[in-house]
C-alpha cells in the first residue's frame, strides 16, 4: 500500500497549471485532465477517458516506460517523451509523475513540459535536445535495445512503414528488411558496425507492414552506455523510394540494350568484375555476325530488326541459363560454364534453326572467340581483347568458326598487357633511353647524321623491342608521350654534338596520331626553342601510311610545310613495304627517302637489285636524298655506293650506340 501521507488529495490546484496534466489509475485510464494544450475539444477529451493511455497520449512511448509511470511508487522525470497530439502529430516533452490518490484510490499524477516551452540552464544539453528533436521533425527514426529490439519509434516511421506503436514496439530492427540473402547480409553488416561502436552509413531497402518495398537512406549510430546491456542504437532515416525508382530507370536505359533487352557493354564489364572478384570459372564467348553491313544493305530496316531480335532468341534458346550481352550492332557475348564443343555446336544449330526473311533463309554466318578466365586471361579489358584477336584470326581465315587461341597467343596478349602497366610506369620514372645508329655519307666518307631508337630494359620483363613497343604506345596513345621524350632528348644531343664542333643531324620517327594534334608544329618548335636547338639539325621521319593518311589531312601538310619552312627536314621511312602512291610524294615535305632493309639483305638476287637500282633512280630524279637501310655487309655496301645511293646505315657502318659511343666515331 502506498503511505497515505505522501499522496496529495488537493486535485484540483494541481490541475490548474499553464502545462497539460492528467491523472491515471494503475490501470492506464485517464479519470481527470488538463487538455486545452493538446488542442482536444470536450467531445475527444471524453474519447481519451475511454481508452487506456498507453493506446492514445502514450502510443509512441515504449512498454517498459509505460509500465514503470503506472507502478512507480515514487516521483519521476522522464524525459523526451513523445506525446500524441490531436491529428496524430506528437509533442516530446519532459514528463513528471507522482503517485496520489485520487477519491481515495490510488492514482499517478502527469505534468506534461513540452521541450519547446523550457529552456535548461546547461546551454550544451539544450543544443542536443534541440538537434534530437529536429532529427525526429524531419527524419523517420527507430531506437533499438541492445538486442536489436525496437524499443521507440517517431510519427514518420509509423507512417512509412504502416506499422503502430502497438504492433511494432518489440519488434527486432530484422524484421524492417525484405526476407532475402542481399537484406539479410546488409542487415547483419549494419548490425555488427554498430555493436562495435561504429556509425553506419548508407542505402538499405526494407519493407512496410504490408510487406511493400521501400528505401532509405539509413544512417545507424550506437549509443553506449556505461554497461553493455544499457547500450541502445539509434536508426536515422530518410526516405529515398522516388529517387530511387528514377536511379533504376536511368540504369536500365544506361545498362541495356533497348531493341533485345540484353545487358549492354558497361553493364557486362560490371558483371564480369563481379564473377572475377567471386573467383567464378567461366568461358567469355564473343560471337560476330560476319558481313552484316552487307546484309543489313540487301534488307529493308524492319527485315535488319528481325534479324537482330531472330538472333537474339536462338542465342537464348541454346545458351540457357548464360549471361549474355549485346555489345554493339552485330556482335554479342555470351557468359557460360558450358564446354568449348557445345559453344562451337551454335553454328551447327543455326544450320538447322535458319532466320527467314519472309520465305528465304537469310545466308548467315558466325565468326566467334572462347576465352577461358581465369585460364587465359584475368580482366574484362583483355578478355575483349583475346576475344577480337580470336575473331580476327577466324575473318583472316574465312569467317564462320568459333576458335579459341593458342597458348602462345595468350602468352602473347598477357605479355603485352604487362607492357602496357609497365609503360606508364616507364614513362613516369624516365626509364627509357636512347641508342643513336650513325649515317654515313658516301662522298664524303663521314658520319653526317644519326637515327635515335627507342629502347627499354625493362627490370620485370626484360628486354622490349621496338616493333613491340610501338604497336603498343599506338594503341594506348601512349606514343605521343614516347614521341615528346624521343624529341627532348634528340633536340638535347644534336646541341651537345654541335657545341662539340659536331653539326650531326638527328632523325627522329614520328606517328599521324601525333601530327593529328594541331599543336605538333607548336610543341616541336618550343622543344627546339627550349633547349637551344637549330632546326636543321632535326629530322623527322614518317612511314608510307602515315604519308598516305596525311595527304587527306589538310591540317597535316600544313603542320608539316610550318616546320619545313623553319628549316627542319623530313624523311620517308620504309620506302617500298607501305602503300605505293606518287601523289604524297607530291603534296607532302618530303626531302629523304629511305629505301627499307627488307630489299637491301635482298640484294643477292637480280630482281631485286634493279628494284633498288629503280628506287635510287625514282629519289634522284625527284631531288631526294636517298638512304639505304639495313646494310650489313661489304657487297651491299659496294653495290649501293655504285648505284649511286647517298647515305648508309646498317650493322656494317655502326651498330645503335649510346651517345658516349657515337661521339668516339665522331672524333
Amino acid at each position: 500500500m502506498i503511505n497515505e501521507q505522501t499522496l496529495s488529495t488537493n486535485i484540483e490546484p494541481i490541475l490548474v497549471t499553464p502545462f497539460p496534466s492528467f491523472i491515471l489509475l494503475p490501470n492506464g485510464t485517464i479519470v481527470k485532465g488538463n487538455f486545452h494544450h493538446f488542442d482536444y475539444s470536450e467531445d475527444e477529451t471524453k474519447e481519451l477517458k475511454e481508452n487506456p493511455v498507453y493506446n492514445t497520449l502514450f502510443s509512441e512511448v515504449s512498454n517498459e516506460i509505460v509500465e514503470s509511470i503506472l507502478t512507480s511508487t515514487v516521483a519521476l522525470c522522464l524525459h523526451h517523451i513523445p506525446i500524441l497530439m490531436k491529428g496524430e502529430a506528437s509533442k516530446i516533452c519532459t514528463v513528471y509523475t507522482k503517485p496520489i490518490l485520487f477519491e481515495n484510490k490510488e492514482a499517478i499524477f502527469i505534468l506534461c513540459v513540452p521541450n519547446e516551452e523550457m529552456r535548461l540552464v546547461d546551454d550544451e544539453m539544450q543544443h542536443l535536445i534541440d538537434l534530437k528533436s529536429g532529427i525526429q521533425q524531419s527524419f523517420m527514426t527507430v531506437t533499438l535495445d541492445q538486442d536489436g529490439f525496437i524499443i521507440q519509434t517517431n510519427q514518420q516511421f509509423l507512417k512509412a512503414s504502416h506499422w503502430t506503436p502497438k504492433r511494432v514496439l518489440g519488434k527486432t530492427f530484422w524484421q524492417l528488411f525484405p526476407n532475402n540473402g542481399d537484406s539479410e547480409k546488409v542487415a547483419l553488416e549494419i548490425w555488427k558496425t554498430v555493436q562495435s561502436g561504429q556509425i553506419w552509413q548508407g542505402d538499405v531497402e526494407k519493407v512496410t507492414k504490408d510487406d511493400e518495398h521501400y528505401w532509405v537512406h539509413l544512417t545507424a549510430i550506437p549509443m553506449l552506455g556505461p554497461a553493455p546491456e544499457l547500450n541502445q542504437y539509434f536508426l536515422i532515416e530518410r526516405n529515398i523510394t522516388k529517387e530511387k525508382a528514377i536511379q533504376f530507370q536511368l540504369e536500365k536505359i544506361a545498362y541495356i540494350d533497348t531493341e533485345t533487352g540484353l545487358m549492354n557493354v558497361h553493364r557486362l564489364a560490371q558483371v564480369i568484375d563481379e564473377m572475377i572478384q567471386e573467383d567464378r570459372h567461366f568461358s567469355f564467348v564473343y560471337l560476330s555476325i560476319d558481313k552484316f553491313y552487307t546484309i543489313k544493305d540487301l534488307h529493308d530496316d524492319c527485315a535488319e530488326k528481325s534479324l537482330i531480335m531472330e538472333f537474339t532468341k536462338r542465342l537464348k534458346m541454346y545458351f540457357q541459363d548464360s549471361t549474355m550481352a549485346r555489345i554493339n550492332e552485330n556482335d554479342f557475348v555470351v557468359i557460360t560454364p558450358l564446354p568449348e564443343w557445345f559453344t562451337q555446336g551454335f553454328l551447327s544449330y543455326l544450320q538447322q534453326n535458319p532466320i527467314y526473311n519472309g520465305n528465304v533463309a537469310v545466308p548467315l554466318s558466325v565468326s566467334g572467340g572462347i576465352t577461358r578466365y581465369p585460364e587465359d586471361q584475368l580482366t574484362f579489358t583483355h578478355l575483349m581483347k583475346a576475344s577480337l584477336a580470336s575473331i580476327t584470326s577466324v575473318r583472316n581465315a574465312g569467317g564462320d568458326r568459333i576458335v579459341s587461341l593458342s597458348k602462345s597467343s595468350h602468352v602473347t596478349l598477357n605479355r603485352n598487357s604487362i607492357i602496357e602497366k609497365r609503360l606508364l610506369l616507364a614513362l613516369d620514372q624516365k626509364n627509357l633511353h636512347v641508342l643513336y645508329q650513325p649515317q654515313l655519307d658516301v662522298k664524303t666518307g663521314k658520319f653526317t647524321g644519326v637515327e635515335a631508337l627507342v629502347r627499354w630494359d625493362d627490370e620485370e620483363i626484360g628486354v622490349v623491342s621496338p616493333d613491340e613497343l610501338i604497336p603498343i604506345a599506338e594503341e594506348t596513345g601512349l606514343i605521343n608521350n614516347i614521341g615528346s621524350f624521343m624529341l627532348e632528348k634528340a633536340c638535347e644531343q644534336a646541341v651537345l654534338w654541335k657545341k662539340a664542333g659536331h653539326n650531326i643531324k638527328v632523325s627522329i620517327n614520328s606517328s599521324v596520331r601525333e601530327f593529328r594534334d594541331k599543336n605538333m608544329a607548336k610543341s616541336i618548335l618550343a622543344t627546339l626553342e627550349r633547349t637551344g636547338c637549330p632546326a636543321n639539325l632535326l629530322q623527322i621521319e614518317i612511314t608510307e601510311k602515315f604519308a598516305l593518311e596525311a595527304e587527306a589531312e589538310t591540317s597535316i601538310i600544313k603542320q608539316m610545310r610550318t616546320l619545313e619552312n623553319e628549316g627542319i627536314v623530313f624523311a620517308l621511312d620504309d620506302f617500298g613495304t607501305g602503300y605505293g602512291s606518287f601523289r604524297y610524294m607530291q603534296l607532302l615535305p618530303i626531302s629523304i627517302l629511305k629505301i627499307d632493309q627488307t630489299f637491301i639483305r635482298s640484294l643477292k638476287f637480280e630482281k631485286t637489285q634493279q628494284l633498288v637500282n629503280g628506287m635510287v633512280q625514282l629519289g634522284k630524279s625527284m631531288n631526294l636524298t636517298v638512304v639505304a637501310e639495313g646494310v650489313e655487309t661489304e657487297e651491299q655496301k659496294d653495290f649501293l655506293t655504285n648505284i649511286g645511293c647517298d647515305i648508309l646505315q646498317g650493322y656494317f657502318i655502326s651498330k645503335p650506340s649510346s651517345s658516349n659511343g657515337i661521339s668516339s666515331l665522331l672524333v
